[in-house]
């Protein structure tokens, strides 16, 4: 089993910055490609920013310019650099982690419990 346990989210102001965090702990072959989604209320959850573990990133239209994402595999831990926030980025963002937990097994996605990120005045 993968544990994504993530931090970082707030109460920020439009204009401010957050870095969030989700980090990886559990026994597991190897994580692959991970990611941030976010949902807002009344919305479908959608991604934010993707990671391979070669570090390959790619961005959500909405996200590009503002957001970035990194991860330190010594560490089992992403990272999302969110600056010029706005309002409209107001949603719980969850932590995504495609993994293997044997070198024989399927990848499956894990996910962690979310963590509040508010963009307000």
């Amino acid at each position: 089993q993968v544990q994504l346990v993530e931090s970082g989210g707030g109460l920020v102001q439009p204009g401010g910055s957050l870095r969030l965090s989700c980090a990886a702990s559990g026994k597991f072959f190897s994580i692959n490609t991970m990611a941030w989604y976010r949902q807002a209320p009344g919305n479908r959850r959608e991604a934010v920013a993707t990671i391979t573990d070669r570090g390959a990133t790619d961005y959500a239209d909405s996200a590009k310019g503002r957001f970035t994402i990194s991860r330190d595999n010594a560490k089992n831990t992403m990272y999302l650099q969110m600056n010029s926030l706005k309002p409209e980025d107001t949603a719980v963002y969850y932590c995504n982690a495609r993994a293997r937990r044997y070198s024989v097994s399927p990848s499956q996605d894990y996910w962690g419990q979310g963590t509040q990120v508010t963009v307000s005045s």
